[in-house]
């Protein structure tokens, strides 16, 4: 009996199971709002604690757990840190020792539990530089020069670098001299100048954790070289086999040490550059945007001047974070049917999966890594579910909720419903009852019992389909659905239409691009039921809205007839293709179809290539675009280079004229040695169509130059030397590799040209020196190009002459120094009596403020002896010399003089305080200026006395503090006040005066108001 009543009572809960989830509908289990993440804590933070995240939404609502290391974290532990404020974790004075490592949290209600993905705490510092004095760096000017940042200890690893010049804030710009490499924090000057010299420090920031530390000072002095030497490219960043995340930004850096300064060119081996890239900050830096796999290979940044090249080559490898290509969902199914969870992840490298039920790992009904699989499903199999793909990048989850249930038939939630169906055509009537295990069905019209017939199906899942339906289809449907726990029914009724029927169908159109098209469509349909006319072309549907500027759909409705035709304005090749017009109504829908032929000029050529090249053509090949129904008459060949800067010229072909039916061409007139890119655009009678994609970059052979230096001249120089000049050959005339000149020259009188080699192809010059060579003898002198594969012409011949004799060799005498103002003096001195003067230098600088390198400099002709100096500071000290030059140079130097300027004139301007008319004149008068303690005293006041737009007027001193004006018959005037003193006039003070024409009229209009006044008194 004690069995029979358990049976009864365990099949009474089977009975209720559905009902119950009809009324808990509402409940779930654990899902995810917020789950923890990677967090730094700043070992210095002043805010004492962390919160690690974690809420869900469930019904009911859900418990919290959290571990640490896969450990419980014991919560009433007596001294603990932790405490829960919801789901989320606080870590109260967070200690390194204890509270490092990764935590995740746990969500459980009566459905089940989840675990959440996890969240790493590390504590951030960024320690101080070291205190020690850096060594000061001394490089000879031209020479590169690398400043070691060496930053402090810190974490995380993620720092940014700046450099500051003698005080903060200012920063050292960057350009392609200056690089800060982000890697390593150093410092790189390609070639040094004397504008370099300081003291450099180097600023590390941690974006983790807000903090900024300052190295000490590392002092740069470069030293003088004259001449200064040249290096060759010398790459000293250099970036390194790199591994990059799909849908990141990779930055790779090149940074090279030269004089000329290198420039720095970067290109994929075996490929082109990734569309998505940027070449930034003056070529040392190439960045890739949201890269993917294909951007993965060898990469190589090369740096060139004129003294050599460098380059390097590493590896980018392209690598995915996991992502779920099939993933679990919620899901309910019958008590003791078979069922398959399904979890497969993309990634690279490929992702591990594992399984979770409730929190646990789930090794029971695994069948392989990507599924599990339940043969015969129990109730205990109902819970939360997780499945976790896994690489050494990151990691995903997918959770999901199963439901075992079972139940009698109920369409409480799904009733059989009312349904309409088109005359002669289809109808399915849909039985979905909740039912576990999955019921029997069965059908009936009205009374009758239905069975499969040649016209009535019922399906698998209890649907009703009838086939070819007629108004005597029409009524009331009842669905039987049975199954071991009980059983039910539900009725819905059917409802018969007129089908809709297309009665006036699009036709083919053929027009040219620019014309409108009409595609007509009109359809009966039943009188009751709306109609919608939808336009899809070659299968994608038509957004009018959206294309408003081609379509317009016309729609016309009658009782059981519409006309939905559609015009296509200003047709583009784009809108030809399939037109189908459908008719739809909420029973049916029915279908025509025509094609819309436009013509226009011709498509895009494709995969143009170089074929054939020689030094001066090249032989291109290509494939045809489409003719868009007008055939190709002819074809343009157009090019550009490395001088062009993206400019597309038409280039010379042979034959001139590229017929229609061409698919290669030879480009000629071109230049030896110079990298091209082609591109071809064909051309019909309706227009030029868009060009092709360039054609990939591809260097002309090499030819002898043919263009020698211009403007060869020279002379001067130092003494016993010959200084032979030129204008170098533009790049594009290089024409091979190992470009340099060949200088010749020889005196006047001799036959033998003496010959030297140049190796800078950016040369402008040549010294001979020799120390047996007289002065200001007659040379000729020529220059010509060569490459690797030989030499050009010569330039015309010119005629030169070596040096003066040496530089003069006494020094200038210092005479007088006179100071005019806080910004001014004046200087002589005794003139040299040598004839071979050309001028004088005079150099002025203030004695402490300033180094004698920044000094001011004024150059005057020989025939002078005195200057005026300008631009000097007030109330200073300056130091004075003089010195004679020549063409072979500077001679010494006179000795030091010094004069002290006088100080500032006052900075404030008189206050005038009153202006009165008195008969034919006007006073001004004006409070007296009080110098400020660096500024002169007061000699006097200036006043200027000038007519309104004009800048000259009568000036007038006075020691006074007023002054009696002349008032003038007309016009408008305007009085200037200044103070003077010896260091210079003051700030200006002005105030407006109006002629005395104007004042009297003003006069009498107030007598006269004051007249007509008494005249109404």
């Amino acid at each position: 009996r004690l069995g029979t009543f358990c049976f009864i009572l365990h099949d009474i809960y089977l009975s209720l199971v559905c009902l119950l989830s009809s009324d808990e509908a509402t409940g779930y289990g654990p899902v995810f709002e917020e789950q923890p993440i990677d967090t730094i804590y700043p070992e210095e933070s002043p805010e004492a604690k962390i919160t690690m995240n974690c809420r869900t939404r469930a019904n009911p609502p859900a418990t919290y757990k959290w571990k640490l290391n896969n450990t419980i974290i014991d919560l009433n532990e007596e001294g603990s840190h932790y405490s829960l404020a919801g789901g989320n974790l606080v870590i109260s004075n967070p200690i390194k020792t204890k509270h490092e490592g990764r935590y995740y949290c746990l969500a459980t209600n009566k459905y089940g539990t989840v675990v959440s993905q996890e969240g790493s705490v590390q504590f951030g510092y960024l320690d101080l530089f070291s205190s020690e004095e850096r060594e000061a760096v001394k490089v000879k000017e031209g020479q590169g020069a690398v400043l070691l940042c060496a930053p402090p200890l810190h974490h995380p690893a993620e720092l940014s670098f700046r450099w500051i010049l003698n005080e903060f804030p200012t920063f050292i710009p960057l350009d392609n001299r200056r690089f800060v490499s982000q890697k390593t924090g150093n410092l790189y000057i390609s070639k040094v100048d004397s504008s370099d010299t300081g003291n450099y420090s180097c600023i590390v920031s941690s974006p983790s954790i807000s903090k900024s530390v300052f190295s000490n000072y590392i002092s740069l002095e470069p030293l003088a070289e004259r001449p200064i030497r040249k290096y060759p490219a010398d790459l000293r960043v250099k970036f390194p086999d790199t591994t990059a995340l799909v849908g990141q930004n990779v930055t790779l850096e090149c940074f090279a040490l030269g004089n000329p300064v290198p420039e720095i060119h970067w290109k994929k081996i075996n490929g082109i550059l990734p569309v998505s890239h940027e070449v930034r900050m003056a070529g040392t830096q190439l960045h890739l945007y949201n890269v993917q796999f294909e951007d993965g290979g060898t990469y190589q940044c090369e740096a060139v001047n004129s003294r050599g090249k460098d380059f390097h080559t590493s590896r980018v490898s392209i690598e995915a974070f996991p992502e779920w290509v099939e993933y679990i969902t919620n899901t309910e199914k019958d008590l003791n049917s078979e069922y398959v969870m399904s979890c497969i992840a993309s990634g690279k490298p490929k992702p591990k999966i594992r399984w979770l039920k409730n929190g646990e790992l789930e090794k029971v009904y695994i069948l392989s890594m990507k599924e599990m699989r339940f043969n015969r499903l129990t109730f205990n199999d109902s819970g939360m579910y997780q499945c976790i793909a896994e690489n050494h990048h990151s990691v995903i989850y997918a959770n999901a909720e199963l439901r075992v249930f079972a139940c009698a038939p109920t369409f409480e939630h799904n009733p059989v419903k009312r349904v309409m169906a088109p005359k002669n055509g289809r109808v399915v009537i849909q039985c979905r009852p909740k039912a576990a295990p999955k019921p029997m069905f069965s059908w009936s019209k009205d009374t009758e019992l239905l069975s499969n017939s040649t016209r009535v199906f019922i399906w698998e899942d209890g649907s009703l389909e009838i086939l070819n339906v007629t108004r005597a289809d029409e009524g009331r449907y009842t669905c039987f659905a049975e199954n071991d726990r009980g059983k039910a029914n539900s009725t819905g009724s059917l409802l018969v239409t007129e089908s809709t029927k297309i009665t006036l169908a699009p036709s083919n159109a053929d027009v040219k691009a620019g014309e409108n098209a009409l595609m007509q469509c009109a359809a009966s349909h039943d009188p009751s039921l709306d109609i919608t006319f939808i336009w899809s072309l070659d299968g994608q549907v038509i957004d009018l809205h959206k294309d408003s500027q081609h379509y317009e759909r016309t729609l016309v409705r009658h009782l059981g007839y519409s006309n939905g035709e559609l015009l296509i304005k200003n047709t583009q090749l784009k809108h030809a293709g399939r037109y189908t017009c459908t008719a739809q109504t909420p029973v049916d829908n029915v279908t025509s179809s025509a094609h819309l032929v436009v013509r226009g000029s011709p498509g895009a050529p494709g995969g143009v290539r170089v074929i054939n090249k020689t030094d001066k053509s090249v032989t291109l090949q290509w494939s045809r675009g489409t003719d868009n129904h007008s055939p190709i008459s002819k074809y343009t060949i157009q090019y550009r280079d490395s001088f062009s800067k993206d400019v597309w010229k038409t280039a010379t072909t042979s034959p001139a004229d590229v017929e229609g039916n061409a698919e290669t061409a030879t480009v000629v007139d071109l230049f030896p040695w110079t990298e091209y890119e082609f591109r071809v655009i064909a051309t019909n009678t309706l227009g030029t169509g868009e060009p092709s994609s360039p054609s990939p970059k591809d260097k002309t052979l090499e030819a002898i130059p043919v263009v020698a230096p211009s403007d060869v001249g020279g002379g001067g120089g130092t003494s016993r030397e010959l200084t032979i000049t030129w204008t170098p050959v533009q790049p594009q005339y290089y024409f091979g590799p190992n470009f340099g000149y060949i200088v010749a020259f020889k005196p006047q009188d001799e036959y033998e040209w003496k010959k030297v080699t140049v190796a800078d192809p950016q040369a402008r010059r040549y010294v001979h020196k020799d120390s047996a060579l007289p002065p200001l003898t007659e040379f000729q002198v020529k220059v010509k190009a060569f490459n690797s594969k030989g030499e050009g012409p010569y330039s015309l011949t010119a005629v030169i002459y070596s040096a003066q004799d040496g530089k003069h060799r006494r020094d200038p005498q210092l005479s007088t120094l006179k100071p005019l103002s806080a910004t001014e003096a004046i200087v002589w001195w005794l003139p040299l009596s040598q004839s071979n003067v050309d001028g004088y230098q005079v150099k002025y600088w203030r004695n402490q403020e300033d180094s004698e390198g920044g000094a001011q400099r004024v150059v005057v002709p020989s025939r002078e002896n005195h200057t005026k100096l300008e631009g000097m500071k007030p109330d200073s000290h300056y130091l004075i010399e003089v010195r004679g030059y020549n063409s072979a140079g500077y001679g010494p130097p006179s000795d030091h003089l010094q004069i002290h300027t006088k100080k500032a004139p006052p900075s404030r301007p008189p206050k005038i305080v009153s202006k009165k008319l008195k008969g034919q004149s006007v006073v001004i008068a004006w409070e007296h200026v009080v110098p400020l303690a660096n500024e002169a005293s007061i000699d006097g006041y200036k006043v200027l006395y000038r007519q309104q737009g004009h800048s000259t007027g009568t000036l007038y001193t006075t020691s006074r503090r007023y002054i009696d004006l002349p008032l003038f018959t007309d016009g408008n005037y305007v009085v200037e006040v200044r103070a003077y003193t010896e260091g210079g006039d003051g700030a200006v003070a002005q105030i407006p005066i109006t002629g005395v024409v104007a004042a009297q009229s003003l006069s009498i209009l107030s007598l006269l108001l004051l007249a007509l006044l008494c005249l109404n008194l």
